[in-house]
């Protein structure tokens, strides 16, 4: 009876241990993220610009496949202070997109590396009434004024740059872009020197650069 008996508790055993290797576990997916940030080049942009300011913004979504989902928003205003002209605009955008990482991460706590990705941006600028003055050897000097103005700047463009995560959630980076005007043409009289989230508003492109200081959060998901 022992011998019978202690068999039957091996097997029972055997199976128990079977059973739970076999327990399907609960697999963790890689971490979802939001991200917030600012642009820390403005901040040097302002001090060496004299006649414009400006601040930009951002916040991402990363969910999966090496993709973040990107909105990026501000402000600014610039003046023209010239002897014969003079006149303020202030403006505000929003810049939605996506960026996607060259490279697949090997280790999924690694959140930096190399990107590229693109954007719809569009800005809504009030000019206020320009002053002017014309001087003709003939007519004499005659002064007026231009009715202020407001418009909305449609841009696309293009980015790459870089991520590094400094410590846990602080990330810093840069990246370059290439903004090409949508419908310059509606706002040729008298356009801003300056347009928020694009650059100089009597160009129908733009080249820039930003310099980014962001906190992300993050959490796992099990499935």
């Amino acid at each position: 009876m022992s011998l019978i008996s202690g068999s039957a508790f091996g097997q029972a055993t055997a199976v128990d241990t079977a059973k739970a290797d076999t327990t399907v576990k609960p697999k963790i997916e890689a971490s979802h993220q939001i991200e917030l940030g600012f642009d820390m080049g403005c901040l040097a942009k302002n001090y060496l610009v004299t006649d414009r300011v400006g601040y930009e913004f951002l916040a991402s979504w990363y969910h999966k496949n090496e993709i973040y989902w990107v909105a990026e928003g501000g402000w600014g205003n610039s003046t023209v202070a010239y002897p014969d002209l003079s006149y303020k605009t202030n403006s505000s955008f929003l810049r939605l997109g996506f960026d996607k990482m060259l490279l697949g991460r090997e280790n999924l706590k690694d959140w930096g590396g190399m990107q590229m990705g693109l954007r719809l941006g569009a800005a809504h600028v009030s000019r206020a009434d320009a002053q002017y003055t014309i001087v003709d050897s003939t007519w004499g000097t005659t002064s007026g004024a231009v009715s202020g103005k407001s418009f909305v700047p449609v841009w696309a463009e293009i980015t790459a740059g870089v991520r590094v995560e400094l410590i846990r959630g602080i990330i810093t980076g840069w990246n370059i872009r290439g903004k090409f005007m949508l419908n310059g043409k509606s706002f040729n009289d008298l356009s801003p020197t300056y347009i928020a989230g694009f650059g100089q508003g009597d160009k129908n492109s733009s080249f820039d650069f930003n310099f980014y200081l962001l906190y992300a959060l993050r959490w796992n998901r099990k499935q």
